[in-house]
């Protein structure tokens, strides 16, 4: 997400931090390019303007034009006025609480809002299935009776994540009686949460909404949450003001923000708006579904990295008894194509390689784009079934695998000769780095480890 807008940033930063002492001058010069880099990013006209105008009143004081490190005090000051415009708050203050939090009822109602297509049904899971890793438990509610396959596909992804849901025959009931009998079925069951999936239309309409006033009058929910496109870019901050003014939105999910490369919609809609964004959606799978740090993202817009979320995403996926067993492999140097495949399905777990490489500080586009290459989830498979494909022995003692053995494993894996020496030759490099790692204590060796460098 946002690689044009990081690139272009990095490269203006980059020039600024070349420079001894800055100018009122140079400052000009770098503003303007950041206030055009937000503008091919699709980020609103104003927000631009007044964004860029905030920087240049800091940036012009003693604080940076006396400083022996003016252009790193020009990005600190970039990255809190990021911040603040993502919804985290003035600079000094300690902004938003992220994500969703409980009401004082026994059960708290989350009504999800949007317009076809924006992805609220797969949000609905997604919601539940991260409350549940906080130890809450939900009710999905199929109140979207206007798309035939909505409710199929709840009840699917409720069994899929063993989340249950609620649903009635679209032909017997309607959308305000499905979410009353839903939420009375979620106080039966003591859930936490009643989630409720609503119907959507492709355009905002008064039908549409006069549907939706009346589910959030029978329901009366804590969170009304509306769940938008990130890639309609300005169009996503249109729709937001007008379900706002209906149904009085307490936040914004941001979906498929994995696949904008610009990002104008997350930079402009809370300042537009006033609705904070509380989750953004980074992937189909059921766990790519971020609680909004805007603090972080700014950091992962201006290349600095995104590290409390990598260790969250590292404690979710690694077994701590595991983490613990594969040290002391480390330490002694025992280290085999079993654990490299362990340590290859745990990052799989944390994401898409392109994800966990953003978050790691100073990570370029190119070389992220590079490494992950490097790893995609073609050549993971591919690793995965070469390993598999091995008898026990040869995964503790690779040193064995001779001629007839590769041919072996090739037929076995669907793969040939050529690709078994390949993993081999990254094994062994891998080892290597898995020694340099334990005497230097890196951590920086770690995605270079797995990357085969």
């Amino acid at each position: 997400m946002f690689e044009n807008l990081t690139e272009r940033l990095t490269g203006i930063f980059n020039r600024l931090n070349s420079k001894g002492r800055l100018t009122d001058k140079d400052i000009d010069e770098a503003l303007s390019l950041v206030r055009r880099s937000l503008l091919e990013a699709d980020v609103n006209f104003r927000v631009a303007r007044d964004f860029v105008a905030r920087i240049k009143e800091r940036a012009q004081g003693a604080e940076v034009l006396e400083s022996l490190t003016p252009g790193q005090q020009v990005v600190k000051i970039v990255h809190d006025e990021l911040a603040e415009l993502l919804g985290g708050g003035p600079p000094t203050g300690s902004g938003r609480t992220p994500g969703i939090t409980l009401s004082s009822q026994p059960v708290s109602a989350l009504m999800l809002v949007g317009l076809q297509g924006s992805g609220k049904t797969t949000t609905a899971a997604k919601i539940a299935l991260e409350q549940r890793k906080q130890g809450h438990r939900s009710l999905l509610i199929a109140a979207d009776l206007r798309r035939p396959a909505a409710i199929q596909q709840l009840e699917t992804l409720g069994k899929q994540l063993d989340i249950p849901v609620y649903s009635e025959d679209p032909q017997s009931s309607n959308a305000i009686r499905v979410a009353r009998s839903g939420l009375a079925r979620a106080a039966e069951l003591g859930v936490n949460w009643a989630i409720i999936d609503t119907g959507g239309r492709i355009q905002i309409d008064d039908e549409l909404m006069e549907e939706l006033e009346e589910i959030s009058r029978a329901a009366n929910p804590h969170e009304t949450l509306l769940v938008v496109d990130a890639m309609t870019g300005q169009e996503a901050v249109n729709t937001a003001e007008g379900f706002h003014q209906r149904v009085g939105l307490t936040g914004l999910i941001m979906s498929k923000m994995d696949g904008d490369a610009r990002g104008g919609a997350a930079l402009s809609i809370t300042k537009v708006t006033g609705v904070p964004i509380k989750y953004m959606g980074v992937g189909e799978r059921a766990d790519g579904l971020e609680v909004f740090h805007p603090d972080r993202l700014a950091s992962r817009i201006l290349a600095m990295g995104d590290v409390l979320t990598l260790i969250e995403r590292a404690q979710e996926a690694v077994d701590e008894q595991k983490a613990k067993e594969m040290e002391r492999k480390f330490r002694q140097a025992s280290f085999d194509l079993n654990d490299f495949l362990d340590q290859l399905q745990s990052v799989k777990k944390m994401g898409s390689m392109d994800q966990i490489l953003e978050m790691i500080p100073g990570m370029g586009n190119n070389a992220r784009k590079m490494m992950a290459g490097d790893l995609d989830e073609t050549k993971l498979k591919r690793i995965e079934a070469i390993i598999h494909s091995m008898t026990p022995d040869e995964r503790q003692r690779p040193e064995i695998i001779n001629g007839s053995r590769r041919r072996r494993i090739s037929r076995g894996s669907g793969t040939t000769p050529q690709d078994i020496n390949q993993l081999l030759n990254q094994f062994k490099q891998t080892q290597k780095l898995v020694r340099q790692m334990t005497r230097s204590r890196n951590p920086a060796n770690l995605m270079k480890m797995f990357a085969g460098r």
